[in-house]
């Protein structure tokens, strides 16, 4: 019988250069479709963090500059009513936070 033999030591040279280009072809794989992503969500979640600090800082001004304005107005004058400058902080504060909520979008991770 005389048929085509493949030397052993050809055979495993063989399969380490295949077993190569595998794990070469997975860890290109794993770095394109998982690290990109990551670092990806990070931005974004960065850029959100600052955002929602930056929002709170200003909310949080605006609502003692509202009480300030609402106070030296005259509306809580009296004793009985100085609640009342509270609520109109508050309801500015609640409709500021209603705006914020509806202008936010859903975004993807892809387009950073």
């Amino acid at each position: 019988m005389t048929g085509f033999k493949v030397n052993s030591s050809e055979r495993n040279k063989t399969d380490d250069k295949n077993a190569g280009e595998i794990l070469e072809t997975v860890l290109k794989y794993v770095k394109t479709e998982t690290l990109k992503p990551i670092r990806g969500a990070g931005r974004w979640i960065g850029f959100g963090l600052v955002a929602a600090l930056m929002l709170s800082i200003g909310l949080v001004l605006g609502a003692l500059g509202i009480l300030r304005l609402v106070q030296t107005s005259g509306l809580g004058d009296s004793s009985s009513w100085s609640w009342l400058t509270y609520v109109v902080a508050l309801l500015v504060c609640t409709a500021a936070f209603f705006f914020a909520i509806s202008r936010i979008r859903k975004g993807t991770l892809e387009k950073l």
